[in-house]
């Protein structure tokens, strides 16, 4: 079997597997909101900081074309004024 990570041995990569495989599904479901949380953290504090002037709804906007597409963050929150 391919390696989940290259930077992981096989043997600690076998125990997360089972580490995984015993944890219960709220357990599962708390590690990835978390993760996903910490992902939608660090996509604003890019943004903030690649956009510093803008408003907290422009980079809201900006957000939602990352996370959703362009397409689906138009029909959400419509076009923004300065959307070119």
């Amino acid at each position: 079997m391919r390696p989940l990570a290259e930077d992981t041995s096989p043997e600690a990569e076998q125990v997360l597997i089972e580490l995984w495989r015993k944890a219960p599904p709220t357990r599962k479901f708390t590690l990835i909101l978390d993760t996903t949380r910490a992902l939608q953290e660090f996509m604003f504090a890019g943004l903030r900081e690649r956009f510093p002037c803008d408003s907290p709804n422009r980079l809201q906007y900006r957000f939602a074309e990352l996370w959703l597409g362009s397409e689906l963050a138009r029909q959400a929150y419509g076009v923004m004024a300065n959307d070119s």
